[in-house]
């Protein structure tokens, strides 16, 4: 049965935590939507809302709190769920991609059988901000052969332009900022 929970709803569930985890940052607190099963189905809803059951192979989850989302949207489309993880963090054979920070580069990994060739994903991570790591991920999925359907976000900080680093699939966003 679908939720009638609204993104101001989920928006309004996000707190703001200032100076953390460093001076001048604004962290986007999840755990208030988490913990309210209404808010958090119906995020979840509103992810996959462009999707049925069956039209989804794998969703793909970026390490860590796009897992929490990831997971249980692939649960409520019947697909697989493929962890990106940072580098030295999966236990298989991997294929890595490197992508830059503000200051240095980090690596993401993925297993080299996580994805068939054509696969058909929804790439889903909590927070788009400069697009580092969703496009990291994105280009796991693509060296596998596999076709991204969309890229979705629960939160969008659309003045670091992170959607620029990621084309060539529909990018949506369910709270902007």
């Amino acid at each position: 049965m679908p939720t009638t929970v609204t993104r101001a709803e989920i928006a309004s569930a996000i707190r703001n935590i200032p100076d953390f985890p460093q001076p001048g940052i604004q962290f986007k607190d999840i755990t208030p939507l988490l913990a309210d099963a209404r808010r958090f189905a119906g995020a979840i809803e509103l992810l996959t809302e462009r999707f049925a059951p069956g039209s989804i192979d794998a969703v793909v989850g970026i390490d860590a709190r796009g897992f929490i989302f990831a997971a249980a949207a692939a649960t409520k489309l019947r697909a697989g769920f493929i962890p990106v993880r940072k580098k030295g963090k999966l236990p298989f054979t991997t294929i890595e991609q490197e992508y830059a920070l503000e200051y240095g580069h980090a690596t993401v990994a993925m297993h080299t059988d996580a994805l068939k060739p054509g696969a058909r994903v929804l790439l889903i991570d909590d927070l788009l901000a400069t697009g580092g790591t969703a496009g990291a991920a994105a280009a796991l999925v693509q060296k596998l052969g596999a076709n991204i359907l969309e890229a979705v976000f629960l939160i969008e900080l659309t003045f670091l332009n992170g959607r620029e680093k990621l084309t060539g699939f529909p990018v949506r966003s369910l709270v902007v900022y």
